[in-house]
């Protein structure tokens, strides 16, 4: 359960949220325009005890029994993240790796005794967060001779535990959720300001192990740069960094676990630094007729040094799409903001730059101060999307309102055969049109091999100096039953695509086990041989989140467990 709603067992989100009435038609019917022809035929959830779960493999000691569940629909839960292939296979009752075990600590110590437990009877430990890993971060496919698997599920360690207004910062449990901890922060008036799409539904923990981004475009968007200090409990003892703004003090031990995904240790507090909380905002929609020249106004917006909020170029797929905005050459959405000052002069400089290259606004740019606040700040998302917000009838609203639901609307499509999801990466500016043309080109071909009918929508998720984030889209019909291997040679082909193009497997969306094989090919093999060595000094057993960056890899990812 979360605060205000029953989370789904298999698919996106809590179970009041899903997609239904008007809002379903309408999905559908667009769907239907999109693609004509597509066999939009419902697939709903089968129901837990229809799985057929095996049993547990494993019986935790007296002392810990009380943390541990071995009820169906938990284990069901816990079995894969909320990738699309996870909430298909889901829908097709495949739960091939359950976890024998969830196992819910409280406190450190807890940790502790699990680890030592796990590690004595060879148990694979999988920490678990909020369960939105979207590449197989979370899920029991392992190979080797493990006795069984847990999920660790730390959502008991949450909190905000306390506030340095001083300084600006906050120490807050791993297990905390999103909006659980913008709560608490609110009245301080402070503000993580880090909210990934996932937000309602991820913790802070798993931000930290997956390296997760923000909706910010620019600025301090990545969780790396929001960390002061972590404290991490490995099988070899509890690790814990010191609080300082920066230090030389040689290799960072923060920056050994951020990303590690759980195969070095479980993070389970951190202090973060704290932003106040935004009063002066700013947003306009600038429209081109030329993608290039959108892209170069893009680029000389990143470069400028007026480092926006928001800076998000839709191509004109996306804006069509997910906007509902007709446009030649794509649509930039651009917003800035400020705790401290307004935000007028950044905007106008911004739309300046925008013109030069031949962007057109429809509106002029929406201002806000404090003495006029919006009905609905715009600093967190909200869990239903944007419906009645005023300004869902301009582009930028329209996205922001299709952005927040876009998970419900995936699972929606994806019972009724549809291949919806996701791919990121990023790249040098130099290089853009190039990887941008050879993705396009893998994915078309991908798609005609595999059968389905589809196109490629494309967006810039973030924005640097040197490059942009490319965050791909593919909304294509495919064969019922078929459209997991379907989409996974869609996925193999564009990936390595992004790879020969010089792009990075992914820009926020972690390795996790999908990811292994282009992963294993982007990183340097000495700094392999570096991770293979923290991990044999911190999880000697090797039990943590087995296959996932180093160690053995499941033979594939739909084929029979070896644990």
């Amino acid at each position: 359960m979360t605060g205000s709603g029953t989370r789904s067992w298999w698919g996106w989100g809590t179970v009041e949220d899903a997609v239904r009435g008007a809002e379903l038609r309408d999905l559908v019917d667009r769907a239907s325009a999109l693609l004509p022809g597509a066999d939009l035929t419902d697939h709903p959830p089968p129901d837990v005890p229809s799985l057929g779960l095996p049993p547990p493999r494993i019986v935790p000691p007296d002392s810990l029994a009380a943390l541990c569940s071995s009820d169906p629909t938990d284990r069901a839960a816990h079995t894969h993240g909320r990738a699309f292939r996870d909430v298909v296979r889901n829908l097709l009752g495949d739960l091939r790796h359950p976890p024998d075990l969830v196992v819910r600590p409280t406190v450190e110590g807890e940790i502790v005794d699990v680890l030592d437990w796990c590690a004595r009877v060879h148990v694979a430990v999988i920490p678990f967060g909020g369960g939105t890993s979207v590449v197989g971060g979370v899920e029991p496919r392992l190979d080797g001779d493990f006795s069984g698997a847990v999920s660790l599920d730390l959502g008991a360690l949450e909190g905000v535990r306390e506030i340095d207004r001083t300084s600006r910062a906050a120490r807050i449990g791993a297990g905390t959720l999103g909006p659980a901890l913008e709560d608490e922060l609110r009245p301080s008036g402070l503000t993580l300001r880090h909210f990934p799409q996932s937000f309602e539904f991820s913790t802070l923990g798993g931000w930290l192990a997956t390296r997760s981004g923000g909706h910010f475009a620019t600025g301090y968007t990545h969780i790396d740069d929001l960390v002061e200090s972590m404290r991490v409990v490995t099988p070899a003892g509890t690790c814990e960094s010191r609080r300082l703004p920066g230090s030389g003090a040689g290799p960072s031990p923060d920056r050994l676990f951020l990303g590690s995904e759980g195969v070095l240790g479980v993070v389970t507090e951190a202090w973060m630094r704290l932003h106040p909380r935004p009063r002066w905002r700013a947003d306009a929609s600038v429209h081109f007729t030329d993608y290039g020249a959108a892209v170069a106004a893009t680029r000389a917006v990143a470069q400028s040094g007026l480092r926006p909020a928001n800076c998000r170029l839709l191509d004109p797929v996306e804006a069509f799409v997910n906007a509902a905005t007709p446009s030649g050459g794509g649509v930039l959405l651009l917003a800035f903001e400020s705790a401290d000052h307004p935000v007028d002069a950044w905007m106008d400089r911004a739309v300046e730059l925008c013109r030069g290259h031949g962007g057109t606004l429809p509106e002029a740019p929406r201002r806000t101060a404090p003495e006029a606040p919006r009905r609905t700040a715009p600093e967190a998302p909200r869990r239903t999307g944007s419906a009645g917000d005023e300004r869902d009838t301009d582009a930028a609203g329209r996205w922001r309102s299709s952005f927040l639901r876009m998970p419900y609307l995936r699972d929606a499509l994806a019972a009724r055969s549809m291949i919806v999801e996701t791919f990121e990466t990023a790249c040098t500016w130099d290089t853009f049109a190039s990887l941008r043309a050879a993705v396009h080109d893998a994915a078309n071909d991908a798609m005609r091999r595999a059968g389905a009918t589809g196109v490629i929508a494309c967006r810039f998720s973030h924005v640097y100096p040197d490059g942009p984030a490319p965050y791909f889209g593919i909304y294509a019909a495919g064969r019922w039953g078929s459209t997991v291997a379907q989409w996974d040679d869609i996925k193999a082909a564009v990936s390595e695509a992004i790879l020969a193009a010089g792009g990075t497997i992914t820009h926020h969306h972690a390795i996790g086990r999908d990811h292994r094989p282009w992963y294993d090919r982007q990183r340097p093999e000495p700094f392999a041989a570096v991770l293979r060595a923290a991990k044999s000094a911190l999880d000697p057993a090797g039990i943590l989140n087995p296959g996932v960056l180093i160690g053995p890899v499941a033979s594939a990812p739909d084929g029979p467990t070896s644990s």
